[in-house]
């Protein structure tokens, strides 16, 4: 068996773990990175119709918490009406074998695929 992720004595929030779960943590942020990871580049609009439930503001605030964290690279070409491109960075593309890990487990342990 592996060491534990959280050792004893440490704050889940000062581990690796915590890390992880401060990236990816939240309603939204794991399914803005599978549909970068699907559509390779997207606009705001391009998200907001593909994800469907997220108000406008929320989806605002995932992606600039997302690029914060260096998850998500924001394109701006300077024209008008503006246009914005969003797209996963190489930190945000080495999260994907975690989403496809979760994925596969997701197949093999749901009701409906049981």
């Amino acid at each position: 068996m592996s060491e534990s992720c959280v050792p004893t004595g440490v704050m889940l929030k000062d581990t690796g773990f915590g890390y992880t779960l401060s990236i990816i943590g939240g309603k939204y942020k794991m399914i803005i990175l599978y549909w970068l990871s699907e559509n390779k580049i997207m606009r705001h609009n391009e998200l907001k119709r593909s994800i469907g439930t997220i108000p406008f503001k929320t989806l605002s605030i995932m992606l600039k918490e997302l690029e914060a964290d260096g998850v998500i690279i924001r394109k701006e070409f300077p024209q008008i009406p503006p246009k914005v491109e969003y797209s996963l960075s190489e930190l945000g593309l080495s999260l994907i074998p975690l989403l496809d890990i979760m994925c596969e487990w997701g197949e093999h342990h749901s009701p409906q695929t049981v």
